[in-house]
């Protein structure tokens, strides 16, 4: 850009007071100043008009990108679908390809802990949950009162 400094200012100024004049000098900077002020918005509104198209750019290439990829996923999704259904037009079932449900068994609705009852048995700590009051019960002497 332009170097100016200090020194380089005094001397334009000097020479803009020689040329234009005591009297009308003050008009012509501020003309000088709203035509500056003009250019710099200009300036700004190309720069930011760029990085949008650049941007757009971008997002348009990250949109191709991600259509690519959704393609690949489809095709590869078609042709499992193709390999299974000849694969079950050759013989097989739907019973030999995937296994049938089996009831786990389990009461969910019991809760069980992290440690087997049966651990718990064995070195004596508690296996069920028992209120205050049910345990000064348990174990309070048979002759007291």
């Amino acid at each position: 850009m332009l170097d100016l400094g200090l020194s380089k200012l005094a001397v334009i100024g000097v020479l803009a007071l020689i040329v234009v004049g005591p009297e009308k000098l003050p008009r012509v900077a501020r003309t000088v100043g709203t035509l500056l002020g003009k250019a710099q918005r200009y300036m700004n509104e190309v720069k930011a008009e760029v990085n949008r198209s650049i941007a757009l750019d971008e997002l348009r290439q990250a949109q191709a990108d991600i259509q690519a990829g959704v393609s690949e996923v489809q095709q590869s999704l078609t042709t499992t679908a193709e390999e299974m259904r000849q694969a079950f037009a050759d013989g097989g079932s739907a019973e030999q390809a995937a296994p049938s449900y089996q009831h786990p068994g389990k009461n969910w609705r019991v809760k069980r802990g992290a440690r087997p009852t049966w651990y718990k048995a064995e070195t004596g700590t508690r296996r069920y949950v028992q209120s205050g009051s049910a345990r000064v019960a348990r174990f309070r002497p048979k002759n007291y009162r």
